[in-house]
């Protein structure tokens, strides 16, 4: 062979070689994103001046490593668990500085302790990610990804991706019911409120479809009148605090019925309606078939139920979390969430309709 054909081919070889070790990064495994509450915020508040915040002792004493991360847990959350049961690494706070380069490709978590549907939810908190917000920080996502992976591969990467959003409970909790004759309670009876807020919720879903969401999991209300915190306020003899109950009553089903008018309107099952309500109150009803000692005490608090104020370093705090349900007056411990992530992953239509999270995994691995 000519040698300066040698030298052209071996050239031309070492290129490719070079080119292919610096190809641009594609995102193997699937994405994760997360929106809504405390309930899924995984740290984003703790980089706000706000008083919604999980980052200190004794939050997070269970934690990988033992320290506070801004979850409000004693440990994983719910996306946490989800992440792990799908094989994926934990997604990172949209506002941590570690969220870059190729770690942008496992997805991101946009949610923020204190928020609601509602703009007017969670004002006492100051400074937190409403929920408009989190959607252009999702945007702004995916501009990021874009430069990353081009815009093709960007798109597939969220079309691709699973999606948890968690609303709701706030808009009761901290907004309609948080002081006697709140601004929204001389506004609208519970009733009409509750309309309100679903036509509300109805545009933030549709926003999402419209970024390029397309396995959006949707969690209703939990049993919001079983907490600690409003059987400290609320109930006399233990019981759960009947108009917060009937405000998770009235909302659910209204929510469901809107996840199945978007299914049927996009022709697609997009939305997966999760019963967090049924879910908690499984173990609520009957702690002791779960390997609970009580389901109205929080682990770490102080008053009534451990359900006044805030979990901090001078409240009592249980040497063993895996046998209460509550962590603190509004969270379920680490081993709550992981029986509610378990009827995520297996459970019946009573639990996740139109399908659980196995069978969405199976399916979407398909096409």
């Amino acid at each position: 062979m000519d040698q300066n054909v040698l030298v052209s081919s071996c050239v031309f070889i070492c290129l490719v070689m070079l080119w292919s070790s610096v190809v641009v990064p594609k995102a193997e495994a699937r994405a994760f994103f997360v929106f809504g509450d405390s309930l899924v915020d995984n740290g984003n508040n703790n980089y706000l001046i706000t008083t919604a915040r999980a980052d200190s002792y004794p939050y997070g004493i269970d934690y990988p490593t033992h320290r506070a991360t801004g979850r409000f847990s004693n440990g994983l959350n719910i996306p946490d668990i989800i992440s792990e049961q799908i094989g994926s690494e934990p997604t990172l706070p949209y506002l941590s500085p570690e969220l870059d380069g190729e770690r942008l490709l496992v997805g991101a978590n946009f949610a923020s302790a204190g928020i609601g549907i509602l703009n007017d939810t969670g004002i006492q908190f100051i400074n937190i990610i409403r929920i408009s917000r989190q959607l252009q920080y999702f945007e702004q996502y995916q501009q990021r990804v874009s430069a990353l992976i081009g815009e093709e591969e960007a798109v597939r990467l969220v079309n691709e991706a699973l999606v948890l959003i968690t609303l709701g409970g706030n808009d009761f909790v901290n907004n309609y019911f948080l002081v006697p004759f709140s601004a929204r309670s001389r506004q609208f009876a519970l009733p009409d409120y509750v309309v309100y807020l679903i036509s509300e919720y109805r545009k933030i879903l549709v926003r999402l479809y419209e970024l390029g969401a397309r396995r959006v999991l949707v969690t209703g209300t939990g049993p919001l009148g079983c907490v600690p915190a409003e059987l400290a306020q609320r109930s006399r003899n233990g019981e759960c605090a009947p108009d917060l109950q009937q405000a998770s009553d009235l909302f659910n089903p209204q929510l469901v019925q809107l996840l199945n008018q978007l299914n049927s309107e996009i022709g697609s099952d997009v939305y997966i309606s999760a019963n967090a309500f049924q879910m908690n109150m499984d173990f609520i009803t009957n702690p002791q078939a779960f390997g609970f000692v009580t389901s109205k005490v929080a682990c770490c608090g102080q008053g009534p139920y451990n359900g006044i104020g805030l979990c901090t370093p001078l409240s009592n705090l249980c040497p063993n979390r895996d046998i209460y349900a509550f962590w603190d007056p509004f969270h379920p411990s680490e081993r709550a969430n992981r029986l509610i992530v378990e009827r995520f992953m297996i459970g019946s239509n009573k639990y996740m309709n139109p399908m659980n999270l196995s069978t969405i995994m199976q399916l979407d691995s398909r096409t």
